[in-house]
């Protein structure tokens, strides 16, 4: 995530100005909490000139409103060679506000997780796709890159702060540019095509067979007006095949919403009617966003028949106080679309303890009828949040262990609905790979499986899950450690391992050969990327940084596997369903 006020700066003055100091939201320290309480409030923690702006969550703003309807204009048409775009990336290094909740204090060094797998089986299967992707000196804006990717029938792309690659399956780069110069230079999109400002999400809709682009945007950080960039491909080819283009203005009066507020960390999922977004909303009091007030997340309803035809949009949106934090939509592949009727899965992590969910069920025909239900709550295995993560040289590291990374993944391998996802947790002081198997979803979800990746002494955070059309699952993350530079690694489990292990072993895409020192700067993240090929649904392409050299210009890779069966379709069988008390 990168919210940027925007300033021209040198390389060498950027440096400097982090050395100063940086905007960051970061959480209060966890120690001392009951368990079953919510994750300690969050606190923007701004440095300049040694002032620090703090606020808190508000635990009783427990409020939801109903869906409602919205309008978005038009979408702006373009059906040119994105190559023949100019293919450059951004001429600045920008940092402004950061909205992040690091830097914690709370790590218990003692704790020792109840789930914890402590050793590592064997056998998982090598890259197979293993490609240099966009780097910050040519293509980022800042840190972190936001690193994120999806694959489609014949294409690969990624997306970071604040540029766009194309690849084809081979990993040969297609075409490269800025999101700037990505949204067309018209009066409807003129923050679109002047100033993006990160937080991008690349889907590839199965349903449609379309590309999903998107990212935030304003001209004025203070006041707004505050978009949401939206770029909808034509056709499966993203570089001929033209594109439809949306600037969703984010401001809906009502009694959540009595002034403009910053869409922070928006999260999008592919869902069978519709595509899936949420924000955390923030209200910036002073100019450069130096104070802020935290006002909830806001949830839209996208209708892709109106996305996918350039139509003016008519999206549906809901609220949720300013007790919930970071909600991830559920995001289906392939033939895990879900059937008709069934409502997306908002999920949250809520405690140390507890997992949110809600349900939002969309009715295009009656939006009168649509409804948000929840939050429910779902028992989980005790956690203790993640500290920074330490590298050989620099700065420790930023692991995000407040919050689930996406994608909040639906399944339903042998018609068994179920959703996976990941998040980070400490056990004995070293950050590890929380991962979850939520099923009963037709009720009050439950954890079918669960466990912590952490085989040694190594740190394993920054995840993202994906499952294939089988049921086995991977997940791939960042890997460091006081000797070991950060890399990029991977590990999974087959169907029919044992519950709660990922006993396929552990994978490395690329090692690591340098650390971030980015004048002390320690975000990194603020995710990565997981998908599953619509090709064969068995396939898992995914996509984070690393650094080659020490220094401050991070470096992604985008890689590929599959576990034997893919292969086989004559080995397509599946695990018989159990049920848990």
């Amino acid at each position: 995530m990168k919210t940027s006020h925007k300033h021209t700066l040198s390389v060498f003055g950027l440096v400097c100005l982090l050395a100063a100091g940086a905007y960051a939201l970061v959480r209060t320290p966890f120690a001392g909490r009951d368990a079953a309480q919510p994750l300690p409030g969050a606190r923007m923690l701004v440095q300049v000139g040694g002032n620090e702006v703090p606020f808190t969550l508000d635990p009783d703003d427990t409020g939801m409103s109903q869906p409602q309807v919205g309008q978005s204009a038009a979408a702006v048409s373009f059906d040119g060679d994105l190559r023949d775009l100019p293919q450059t990336g951004p001429e600045e290094k920008t940092l402004g506000v950061e909205f992040d909740r690091a830097g914690y204090d709370g790590a218990d060094p003692d704790f020792v997780d109840p789930v914890l797998q402590s050793a590592s089986g064997g056998g998982i299967p090598g890259p197979a796709a293993n490609f240099a992707g966009l780097d910050l000196a040519n293509w980022g804006a800042g840190w972190p890159p936001d690193t994120n990717g999806d694959i489609g029938p014949n294409h690969y792309i990624q997306t970071v702060n604040t540029s766009i690659g194309i690849y084809n399956r081979a990993g040969t780069q297609l075409a490269a540019f800025t999101f700037n110069t990505f949204f067309p230079d018209t009066p409807s999109l003129a923050a679109c095509s002047a100033s993006n400002d990160g937080d991008p999400i690349v889907l590839y809709d199965d349903v449609s067979g379309r590309w999903i682009i998107t990212d935030f945007a304003w001209t004025d950080i203070q006041n707004g007006p505050y978009y949401e960039c939206i770029a909808v491909s034509k056709t499966a080819d993203p570089v001929a095949g033209g594109w439809w283009y949306y600037a969703l203005d984010t401001y809906n009066p009502s009694g959540f919403e009595t002034q403009r507020n910053l869409n922070d960390y928006p999260k999008l999922g592919v869902w069978h009617d519709g595509i899936y977004m949420t924000a955390n909303m923030f209200d910036c009091t002073a100019a450069g966003c130096a104070a802020a007030t935290y006002e909830g997340v806001k949830i839209w309803a996208l209708n892709r028949s109106e996305l996918i035809n350039g139509l003016p949009l008519n999206y549906q949106y809901g609220n949720l106080g300013t007790a919930y934090f970071s909600l991830l939509p559920s995001h289906a592949r392939g033939s895990a679309i879900p059937p008709a009727g069934t409502p997306n899965y908002l999920g949250e992590l809520f405690s140390t303890t507890l997992l949110h969910t809600w349900k939002l069920s969309i009715n295009w025909n009656h939006p009168g009828n649509s409804s948000l239900t929840g939050p429910v709550n779902t028992a989980i295995a005790a956690f203790s949040l993640a500290s920074s993560v330490p590298q050989p040289a620099g700065p420790n590291v930023d692991s995000l262990s407040d919050r689930l990374m996406a994608q909040f993944q639906y399944t339903r391998v042998n018609g068994v609905p179920a959703l996976w996802v990941t998040h980070s947790v400490s056990t004995s002081g070293r950050a590890a790979i929380r991962w979850y198997e939520f099923r009963n979803l037709g009720g009050t979800p439950s954890v079918y499986q669960q466990g912590t990746f952490s085989p040694d002494a190594t740190h394993r955070w920054m995840g993202a899950v994906g499952v294939d059309k089988f049921g086995n699952m991977a997940v791939v993350y960042s890997a460091s450690s006081s000797s070991v530079h950060p890399g990029i690694r991977y590990t999974g489990r087959q169907w029919s391992d044992a519950l709660g292990v990922l006993d396929s072993g552990e994978a490395t895409l690329v090692n690591g050969s340098g650390s971030q020192t980015a004048g002390g700067f320690g975000r990194w993240g603020d995710y990565a990327g997981m998908s599953i090929d619509p090709v064969d649904s068995c396939t898992f392409w995914f996509t984070t940084e690393y650094y080659n050299v020490t220094g401050t210009n991070w470096q992604t890779r985008i890689g590929s596997f599959s576990f034997p069966n893919c292969s086989n379709p004559a080995v397509e069988i599946y695990l018989p369903v159990t049920t848990r008390d």
